[in-house]
């Protein structure tokens, strides 16, 4: 099996001398998001932007975490011979900037973060829209992009911009969209942001109403060399909206801020050329002539699979039904939940035998079998967020009838039905 990392498409301007930009698209845009910076930033860097996995063309190979994303970048970067850059990323491609900046301080020579949050919204919200891509397509996420881009001015204004946004998401590949959509569910750095260390623009649109002017604060405050630009009549992609402005932030930061690779007085070197630290040597051992009997060994603990559980029970149930369940357990209760987080979900989800689609599976039909319509609820949204398309919930309801009977799959299809509906129809 290959282990080769996926590179991502990418396109260079300006001068091959120049220090290197990396700008860095968002959720359901192409490097063209950038078209309007480049002529400007191009007289100083040369600027490479690039498409994330299934966008404007790229090759459609899923990535599902920020980490993996940032991953790809750097194996592409690597295979140009760029060592240092400085990087600029809007919405998903901020997080991949904050990535760069714990995980990559070395690669990195300064940083923006435009329409960035250090946790966008909530994994609910970005599951959920994976489950409307999977049941309807990207047309109802296209449809809206508009209104959640741009302020209600520019839209209207500017007709074929608009049209352009929406055909950037329509012609996204879906299951790249999804995987992107989960690689956002998952990402939460707040508690680190303290560990930035390279200069850093933080740049938000006045009137974003998707990582707005307060998680633009947020960021600001936890990054230790961080200031903050506001820009007065603009949205989520305020590159696109008002592009002059960004471009002189942008300018101005890069210019003032480029740290150079020997800053801290030590020296940086590639990748390639880092020098192996030697393993230390150890100690001499005296050899008895009669070995002590070796004491019986002691069986290893058992892990506490509590935080194990609760991680793949919100992943799998969603942020708010675990919080409103935790939140009733009482002095009665309480033992129950730490049961059910530790043991169904920390040692039986958490098994390597079946994948998540599959235990899915199984308990809509044990769940319709036994008459349990509450709890079945539950596990068709779980079904939903685990990859399960409705048309496969019918097929699993079907089999029910066959070996359990049709009374309980008629209810259980009536609830089934009523869930899916709530979960696959698009928001307004």
């Amino acid at each position: 099996m290959s282990t080769t990392t996926e590179l991502l498409e990418y396109s260079f301007d300006g001068p091959e001398s120049a220090p290197v930009l990396v700008l860095g698209p968002s959720l359901g845009t192409t490097r063209h998001m950038w078209d309007r910076q480049v002529p400007e930033l191009t007289k100083q860097w040369r600027v490479l932007r690039f498409d994330l996995p299934g966008h404007g063309g790229a090759p459609a190979h899923p990535a599902g975490s920020v980490a993996e994303l940032t991953t790809r970048l750097l194996a592409t970067l690597d295979s140009l011979g760029l060592q240092r850059f400085g990087y600029a990323g809007c919405a998903l491609g901020g997080a991949i900037g904050i990535e760069l900046a714990l995980r990559h301080p070395e690669r990195l020579a300064s940083l923006a973060l435009v329409a960035a949050s250090p946790r966008f919204g909530t994994a609910d919200e970005f599951r959920q829209r994976g489950v409307v891509v999977r049941t309807n397509g990207l047309d109802p996420i296209a449809r809206t992009a508009p209104d959640r881009w741009f302020t209600g001015g520019f839209a209207a204004a500017q007709p074929a911009i608009t049209e352009w946004a929406v055909q950037m998401v329509r012609t996204t590949d879906p299951g790249c969209y999804i995987a992107a959509c989960e690689a956002l569910a998952a990402f939460d750095v707040r508690p680190e942001l303290a560990r930035v260390g390279v200069p850093t623009l933080v740049l938000v649109g006045a009137d974003d109403q998707v990582t707005g002017p307060a998680e633009a604060r947020t960021l600001v405050a936890g990054i230790p060399d961080a200031r903050l630009a506001v820009v007065p009549g603009a949205s989520h992609l305020v590159p696109v909206e008002q592009p002059a402005a960004v471009t002189d932030l942008l300018a101005h930061h890069f210019s003032t801020a480029w740290q150079q690779p020997f800053d801290t007085g030590q020296t940086v070197l590639p990748a390639a050329s880092a020098v192996p630290v030697p393993a230390a040597v150890p100690p001499a051992v005296p050899v008895a002539e009669i070995a002590p009997a070796a004491a019986p060994a002691q069986p290893a603990a058992r892990p506490d699979r509590y935080e194990t559980g609760l991680k793949i029970r919100r992943e799998v149930l969603g942020d708010a039904h675990v919080d409103r369940a935790l939140a009733q357990a009482d002095g009665f209760s309480g033992d129950f939940e730490d049961f059910v987080t530790r043991y169904t979900w920390g040692e039986v989800w958490d098994r390597p035998g079946l994948d998540r689609r599959t235990r899915s599976c199984v308990t809509l039909s044990v769940l319709a079998a036994g008459g349990h319509l509450e709890e079945l609820a539950v596990h068709t949204r779980a079904a939903l967020r685990n990859g399960l398309t409705p048309d496969e919930i019918k097929e699993v309801l079907l089999q029910t009838a066959v070996y359990c009977g049709v009374a309980a799959a008629g209810s259980a299809f009536r609830v089934a039905r009523q869930v899916i509906l709530e979960e696959t129809t698009p928001a307004e």
